[in-house]
């Protein structure tokens, strides 16, 4: 069932030039449609990450177990970002230490977050929206670190889905950088589907 090249070449097809909003539903309907039920379970869970109320650690136990190594990294990765960004919020506005932050083991240490400094640094900034543009800058990043040595496999999918789901965020943030960021990963898919 499961024809990761023809997905994945195909994905340019499913997307317009950039000249035009992607429908990133129908996108992510043909990319379902494609899929095993297995890797579809596993799509999913990815796209569980986008609904706020899902994010908890319950949530996190999950991803992190998961057999897929992008899931696994992605989610330690995602974990971290989140816990900083709460972190950096209740020293900024006074609130008591570690208030919202999701924690997966309350008995012991929890794994440290390697790129924290990064994180915080970009966090300290006046500009809200540079602010997030630079974070997402920072998951792109991640995200192609993740999967540079895969072309025709789920963990490609997947990182698609990811940047798809933070081009449709900038769409309603700011129109002219969610048509910037479309028009780069439609040229990465089709720079990768030359390999």
């Amino acid at each position: 069932m499961n024809n990761y090249e023809y997905i994945i070449a195909s994905l340019p097809l499913l997307s317009q030039d950039g000249k035009e909003a992607p429908d990133t539903d129908a996108i992510l309907s043909e990319i379902k449609e494609q899929l095993s039920a297995k890797d579809l379970s596993i799509l999913d869970l990815l796209l569980d990450s986008y609904d706020p109320e899902k994010l908890d650690a319950a949530f996190y136990r999950k991803a992190l177990k998961e057999r897929n190594k992008f899931v696994r990294s992605f989610f330690a990765l995602d974990l971290g970002v989140r816990n900083t960004k709460v972190e950096y919020l209740n020293s900024t506005l006074g609130r008591p230490e570690g208030q919202d932050i999701v924690v997966l083991n309350p008995e012991g240490e929890e794994e440290e977050f390697e790129q924290k400094a990064e994180v915080e640094a970009l966090l300290r900034t006046d500009d809200i929206l540079g602010r997030e543009r630079a974070l997402d800058d920072f998951y792109w990043k991640a995200v192609d670190s993740l999967t540079v040595l895969d072309y025709f496999d789920l963990d490609k999918i997947l990182a698609f889905v990811v940047k798809l789901k933070m081009v449709e965020r900038w769409l309603r943030l700011d129109e002219a950088t969610g048509r910037e960021l479309f028009r780069k990963l439609v040229k990465e898919i089709k720079e990768n589907t030359k390999i």
